[in-house]
């Protein structure tokens, strides 16, 4: 099941029907990361360099290869960030075009089911800065085990399979249920949601393929919700 589901998401990823999604998360990401890039280039040079310079007030001399060693420093350590910056940014700009994804998905898949309901603008935002939390706090746990032998790798599929797949499970969910009911079936069906969560890890884990994480996650999510509803409804019928 958990399979099936992400075959036909990644099947989604490259459909005609979600080419528009897809450069549009692709450019908002972009243009905020140079954006980021930008202002934190300027932040340091208006404030950093020159409080770093003030501790050399007398010696000109060194002045010239100090500041060449330090805008390299900066250089790194701004190139750095804005790697670490690369999920987050990703996830929230992705946030706010999930139902599209999911909109898609059923009206191509399941055209007999009755659609969705995507969430109002104030939800969507909500909902967007929340995954935004979620994938901030799992890279920030990951990134302090990575200093762990033995732990790191496991640690970051571990909290990131349990976090994002128990946030994109819920995502799906309410498309069709109440904010209270998305998370009583998704504790129902815990153990499948966290093992579906451990496939978005591991693409999360592929880089430059990781931009895409939010969009390929909320497309397993949607197929995954649609077969554990329909084996459910087996089970009671």
């Amino acid at each position: 099941m958990i399979f099936q589901a992400a075959r036909l998401s990644l099947i989604n990823l490259f459909a005609p029907e979600t080419r528009s999604v897809f450069w549009k998360v692709l450019g908002l990401t972009l243009l905020l990361l140079v954006g980021l890039w930008l202002a934190l280039r300027s932040a340091f040079i208006s404030y950093v360099f020159p409080w770093i310079a003030s501790f050399f007030p007398a010696m000109p001399d060194w002045a010239g290869w100090l500041g060449f060693v330090f805008a390299i420093a900066a250089s790194l350590g701004l190139a750095l960030g804005l790697a670490l910056l690369l999920s987050p940014v990703t996830a929230l700009v992705a946030g706010l075009f999930l139902d599209d994804v999911a909109e898609v998905i059923e009206r191509r898949d399941y055209p007999s089911d009755q659609p969705g309901t995507a969430m109002p603008l104030g939800p969507a935002l909500t909902s967007s800065i929340k995954l935004l939390g979620v994938v901030i706090l799992g890279n920030i746990v990951a990134l302090f085990l990575l200093f762990v032998p033995g732990v790191n790798i496991i640690a970051f599929f571990l909290v990131n399979g349990y976090l994002l797949g128990r946030e994109f499970f819920e995502f799906a969910a309410m498309r069709f249920r109440s904010p209270q009911e998305a998370r009583s079936f998704r504790a129902k069906h815990a153990a499948t949601v966290f093992l579906a969560g451990l496939v978005i890890a591991g693409f999360l884990a592929i880089p430059i393929v990781n931009l895409l994480t939010p969009l390929f996650a909320a497309g397993l999510m949607v197929h995954l919700h649609k077969l554990v509803s329909r084996q459910d409804a087996g089970f009671r019928g």
